[in-house]
């Protein structure tokens, strides 16, 4: 019986992730509505202030909702938001049993939920697939319990550790398989962030092209200390009407920063720290306009000064079965790197994934 309940708490898990990307600053949720067996109604959060996978769910079901199972992977939410209350919706319903996999984090619900449904007379059941749920919504959890963005560091390398040549030829060192992975990654966060050196070096558009289906473009990021970003560069001339954000100290020119303006994009003045942007600072800015995730693109100088700054939460690691060598051939980490081997950040929780349809692979860890 338990691997029944669990085959209808997956297809929740699996509606859930037909959202991704689109929610913030909520969260992933699926749900399901099963009477005598049969799945009756079903449903997925899709955008924040529009229904909840709950209520979709229950507008499909309609009559055969009384009597019957809910399962959603995270608690019904309990109070007035941008949408009314789930958990009214459930009670009206005379839905009989929930399983619920994860509470629910905001601590406008954490457990109210519940309660709530078990004052009516429904049964609950907590914990189905919790693990799997946690890890879905992880960008949420962060943000609602912190309000800064969860920040993932992507990397892309050789065998032998090198993100380029000696002579600074970068493309391609993983197969397009892997770069096609890495947009699709693109395409479920709130924000991408480089820095000056990559826009200078590269001029990346740091938009999203998926193969089959259009992708959702983030806004993008430039760590700028003095503002030295290019109007003409592709972050401004690309067809994406997503936003473009430079973070400058305070030290950058007045007339580099009304020039950026005027390109459109938005300057965020932030302390520097060591002639650099802050990178705590940004994360907390970015976290009060409502930025749940960022992913970090840059080179080794921007991953180093992250890593430093101890706001990365997650790192993503593709690797190609290439050996590059080459003493001055940069690696995906810069600065002045960590005295101690006592001192070195461990990646925890780590998965390794081969990628379809090429010989790359991807290291995933969090810190």
């Amino acid at each position: 019986m338990d691997e029944v309940h669990k085959t209808f708490m997956k297809r929740a898990l699996d509606l859930a992730r037909r959202g991704k990307g689109r929610t913030s600053p909520n969260p992933l949720v699926g749900a399901v509505i099963v009477k005598a067996g049969q799945v009756v109604g079903e449903g997925y959060h899709q955008k924040a202030g529009t229904p909840h996978a709950e209520i979709h769910a229950l507008h499909a079901a309609g009559e055969n909702a009384k009597g019957a199972t809910l399962y959603t992977n995270l608690e019904p939410c309990c109070h007035w938001g941008r949408t009314p209350p789930c958990t009214e919706a459930v009670i009206q319903a005379n839905i009989a049993q929930v399983y619920i996999a994860e509470v629910d984090p905001n601590p406008n619900v954490a457990g109210k939920g519940i309660r709530q449904l078990q004052a009516a007379g429904i049964t609950v059941h907590l914990g189905l697939c919790a693990e799997e749920a946690a890890r879905l919504n992880e960008i949420h959890t962060k943000y609602i319990q912190t309000g800064k963005p969860f920040v993932i560091l992507k990397t892309a390398m050789s065998l032998d550790g090198k993100i380029a040549t000696a002579s600074g030829e970068s493309q391609w060192i993983t197969a397009e398989a892997s770069r096609q992975c890495g947009h699709e990654i693109r395409d479920t966060v709130d924000a991408i962030l480089v820095g000056i050196g990559t826009v200078i070096r590269d001029n990346p558009a740091l938009t999203t092209r998926l193969r089959h289906r259009a992708g959702q473009d983030a806004t993008r990021i430039v760590l700028d200390s003095y503002g030295r970003t290019s109007t003409k560069a592709r972050i401004f001339n690309s067809e994406s009407s997503a936003g473009v954000i430079v973070a400058v100290t305070p030290d950058a020119p007045p007339q580099n920063v009304e020039a950026l303006k005027t390109a459109g994009a938005e300057v965020i003045i932030v302390p520097e720290v060591h002639g650099k942007v802050s990178f705590k600072h940004l994360i907390e800015v970015l976290g009060e306009r409502e930025i749940t995730s960022v992913l970090i693109e840059g080179g080794g100088e921007i991953n180093a000064s992250a890593i430093a700054a101890g706001v990365v939460d997650k790192v993503m690691c593709f690797v190609a079965p290439k050996l590059i060598g080459g003493r001055r051939a940069p690696g995906p980490i810069g600065g002045d790197g960590v005295p101690s081997l006592s001192d070195v950040p461990h990646l925890q929780r780590i998965s390794i994934t081969p990628i379809p349809d090429s010989e790359d692979f991807l290291i995933e860890g969090y810190l």
